[in-house]
């Protein structure tokens, strides 16, 4: 089984975590911009319904969930987690495939999926995104307009069980400033080896 000699390939495992609102996504869509930087985004798959603009296979694997449930059963998923009545899940396939091909790959995931990860790979590199002051995960969620009360008040409970859990993680990040977490982070997967080559830039 791939999981017990992960740790053999010559690529880097990233898992990003963070409580709804703490601007984990931001940063990430951040930094896979940078030059500096050769990471590739796993693509998870989930059973809620795309949003606008999202598309199948660059933002999710969207998936019914009986799909779901039968690509659990076959071992198929490297973690998974339910949130907000959904399912999500990420391939194990492509992720080893990068790794074995030597590169950097990222898991955005939640914390109950990024718990399972570190099981299987607890030499990854394990990131937690956080804000200064709770009350600011409110603030941020109301202000993207896109929850109802009921989901915020959702998010917001299961925010306190999410930072319960940040020291499991090597890093916290505290996103207060965007512009300066971006640079902390890049210099944190260039540590990790997931810096581009000087030919690659």
């Amino acid at each position: 089984m791939w999981l017990e000699g992960w740790g053999n390939l010559p690529g880097h495992l990233v898992v990003i975590s963070g409580p709804s609102g703490s601007g984990k996504s931001t940063l990430v869509r951040r930094i896979l911009e940078r030059t500096e930087i050769a990471a590739t985004l796993s693509v998870s798959a989930t059973t809620r319904e795309p949003r606008p603009g999202e598309q199948e296979g660059i933002n999710y694997f969207f998936v019914s969930l009986e799909e779901f449930e039968a690509i659990k059963a076959r071992g198929e998923l490297f973690e998974s987690a339910e949130f907000a009545g959904h399912c999500y899940g990420t391939p194990i396939e492509p992720v080893v495939e990068l790794l074995r091909k030597g590169g950097c790959a990222i898991l955005e995931i939640e914390v109950q999926g990024a718990l399972q990860v570190r099981e299987h790979a607890p030499s990854a590199l394990f990131l937690f995104v956080d804000v200064p002051r709770f009350w600011e995960l409110e603030k941020r969620l109301r202000h993207r307009g896109t929850e109802s009360d009921q989901s915020i008040h959702r998010r917001l409970v299961r925010a306190r069980w999410e930072r319960d859990h940040a020291h499991c993680y090597d890093v916290v990040l505290i996103n207060d400033d965007l512009e300066q977490s971006v640079e902390k982070l890049v210099d944190l997967l260039v540590q990790h080896g997931c810096g581009a080559k000087k030919s690659d830039a």
